[in-house]
């Protein structure tokens, strides 16, 4: 005798219980997932780059637990610029499946790796389109592990830096994971640490500090505002008033403080907290206090 079917009611909460869990957990594996090589093994062929609908997309790079979402909304909140949910580019590759698709796409001046930066363009494109707004703004944070791939992708590329105390981010991440291993969760933070300080160092950045972003909201996104050139609007601190779409584990927070719908003080460092020492150092670099390092 057939099992009865699951009704949609019962499907809906076991699937938001299957994404919670995976969205407080550790990541399974390295979230540096680096959509392939720009050459198979063997290969010679590096494609030249195709023309991009969107040529200068902004992107937000910043560790998780890093008050991205916040961000995000508020600069949806703007007439002009669309930033959705986290789009996660990184992980949507081409798959060449026979031995001859290459040569075809050879011909065609593409190779994989360009292949997948033309679907990336034409899917922020077709974001915007839909919006009908002219900036767009992707905020994934393990955007930050890979920012080089981006940075080829486009090379015209804007870049919001936000940056939040590696020890509230600790605390934070801990806070959220159901069985936290410390040594895993400063190594996390640190990964990325280490992807932020490489991108303060190597592009022309914007960089935004978390605890300034919910201190001083107006006098920090009038300064987001001049980066793309776009001019400052009032509405972007009311956000709760605007639709950003569903707030769900996996494409951002989906916490009661940004379901609020009002921005949230952000929480503070413990400055008698130890960090790492290279963790330690990196904040030391951004301006963060932190306790003195032990002695050798």
């Amino acid at each position: 005798m057939r099992e009865p079917r699951m009704s949609a009611i019962g499907k809906g909460p076991r699937r938001r219980g299957r994404l919670v869990a995976r969205a407080v957990s550790p990541p399974r594996r390295n979230l540096d997932a680096v959509p392939s090589p720009r050459t198979a093994p063997g290969a010679s062929y590096a494609a030249p780059r195709a023309p991009r609908l969107v040529r200068s997309p902004v992107f937000v790079l910043s560790s998780v637990r890093s008050g991205s979402t916040p961000l995000r909304v508020l600069l949806n909140s703007h007439s002009r610029v669309r930033a959705p949910h986290e789009m996660h580019l990184r992980t949507l590759h081409v798959n060449l499946s026979r031995e001859f698709t290459a040569d075809a796409m050879q011909a065609r001046e593409l190779d994989k790796e360009e292949l997948e930066h033309v679907l990336w363009d034409r899917v922020l494109h077709l974001e915007l389109a839909r919006s009908g707004k002219d900036v767009i703004v992707d905020k994934t944070p393990p955007n930050t592990l890979v920012w080089p791939r981006l940075h080829r992708c486009w090379p015209d590329a804007r870049y919001i830096l936000l940056l939040r105390h590696p020890g509230a981010v600790v605390a934070s991440l801990t806070d959220r994971r159901r069985h936290p291993d410390p040594a895993a969760v400063h190594a996390e933070v640190l990964g990325y640490a280490e992807k932020l300080e490489e991108a303060r160092n190597s592009l022309d950045v914007h960089v935004v500090r978390y605890e300034d972003l919910t201190a001083e909201p107006e006098r920090t996104t009038r300064g987001l505002c001049a980066y793309p050139g776009v001019e400052w609007e009032s509405g972007m601190l009311d956000y709760g008033t605007k639709d950003h779409g569903a707030f769900r584990p996996q494409l951002g927070d989906w916490s009661p403080a940004i379901r609020s719908g009002r921005i949230q003080a952000a929480r503070r460092a413990d400055p008698t907290a130890e960090l790492p020492p290279r963790l330690a150092d990196i904040a030391r670099a951004w301006g963060y206090p932190v306790g003195a390092p032990p002695r050798r």
